[in-house]
């Protein structure tokens, strides 16, 4: 049995993405920016790895010897958003951005969603979500019209209080509005944005749900399923991929639930005495949701922080031979003006357990890279145009 890992740090951008200046994130540099605010990070797991070797650090210096080898990926496809960056991990290029609206959706599609769900709209703005209910929070509960609204990324986002809609009947309303939005409005997700809370205190609750557009065929998830590879989902992961090609899903409603579901799905397959090889893909949305898009890099560290102390331990228990990647789906600096995603390069940390040290394996031009990797260490057929690094992992 070998297991896989991937661990997705939602958000968690290194900087110097190209291309950045043309999306408007010239300067972004999610992790180097934050360090520099907070001044003393204190991550000497992920120091060992090598995570001080991809950007500068604050209180993190290059290390000599990594335990894990360590780069940079480079995102190819057009977009910085969560659905595009996850899709790229598992091969898919998307050419073709998905659709903003800046200016809010068009009227008529507006309409269309009152006349198929029964509410009506308020907002249908880009705005940010906290600031969006404490806007028109009252509003909403005294008209029963339910608050819709963007960002910066493709996404058509629902809020609803849960006096005006429990969450199976916003779920259901944003169903709705995924079947609706197709092609020329094929927005990357509708996302459920529960909330709860009285007038000038209304709170975001732990459950959103994210409903994305349909994956495109060619993704690597399937044709690691057909291979008999045991996929499992912890976090909004399964929602991204819209469930294609994972067998198990697990909800996580913050990153310590998370981490928590991790180490006990590792565990009980280390000790199952099972043959299956399995896979199992972990988003931290807190990286991005709580702290990127509220602008908090205090609480993104004090994130960070959290998430090192989970992963020595984890490391120390890992079976010689299993492989640990950590990635990023995108940007989301916090010490610059705006709540939305940033065009960066994103941290690669891929540690081979048991193997006597790491390897800098670059930038690499292509979040596949990932994807193809997984592919490299399960022996399949691998159909993207990732190019495996397994072999500097074993070096």
């Amino acid at each position: 049995m070998s297991t896989a890992i991937l661990i997705i740090l939602d958000g968690l951008g290194v900087g110097g993405a190209p291309d950045a200046e043309s999306y408007g994130d010239a300067g972004c540099d999610t992790l180097g920016n934050m360090s520099a605010h907070v001044g003393n990070l204190n991550i000497p797991n992920l120091a060992s790895l090598g995570l001080g070797n991809l950007t500068t650090i604050q209180n993190v210096p290059p290390v000599t010897s990594p335990k894990a080898s360590y780069g940079r990926l480079e995102e190819v496809s057009a977009g910085k958003d969560s659905t595009t960056g996850h899709w790229e991990l598992m091969g898919v290029v998307t050419k073709v951005a998905f659709p903003t609206y800046p200016n809010g959706f068009p009227d008529e599609l507006v309409a269309e969603f009152t006349n198929l769900t029964g509410y009506g709209a308020l907002g249908n703005k880009t705005a940010s979500g906290t600031a969006i209910i404490e806007e028109l929070g009252d509003e909403h509960l005294a008209t029963k019209k339910l608050i819709v609204y963007t960002s910066g990324d493709s996404v058509f986002q629902i809020a609803a209080h849960n006096e005006v809609c429990s969450n199976d009947e916003l779920y259901r309303v944003c169903e709705i509005a995924r079947k609706l939005l197709k092609p020329p409005h094929g927005v990357g997700r509708v996302i459920a944005r529960p909330f709860t809370g009285i007038s000038g205190n209304y709170k975001r609750t732990a459950y959103r749900r994210d409903y994305s557009i349909d994956p495109p065929k060619n993704m690597l998830l399937p044709i690691l399923q057909k291979n008999k590879i045991e996929i499992s989902s912890i976090g909004k992961i399964y929602d991204l991929y819209k469930g294609v090609g994972i067998e198990h899903s697990y909800k996580s409603l913050n990153n310590s639930e998370g981490m928590d579901k991790l180490k006990s799905l590792y565990n009980a397959e280390l000790n199952s005495g099972s043959d299956v090889d399995r896979l199992i893909l972990l988003n931290l949305v807190d990286f991005d949701m709580l702290w990127g898009h509220r602008n908090d890099p205090d609480g993104m560290a004090i994130g960070l922080e959290e998430f090192d102390r989970w992963l020595g331990p984890f490391l120390n228990s890992m079976k010689k031979g299993d492989l640990l990647m950590m990635t990023a789906d995108h940007g989301n600096d916090p010490t610059m003006p705006g709540t939305d995603h940033s065009r960066e390069h994103v941290p690669l940390l891929a540690y081979l357990s048991g193997s006597n040290r790491g390897n800098d394996i670059g930038i690499r031009k292509g979040f596949m890279d990932v994807g193809s990797t997984f592919a490299d260490y399960y022996k399949c057929y691998d159909p993207t145009e990732g190019k495996s690094f397994l072999s500097k992992l074993m070096d």
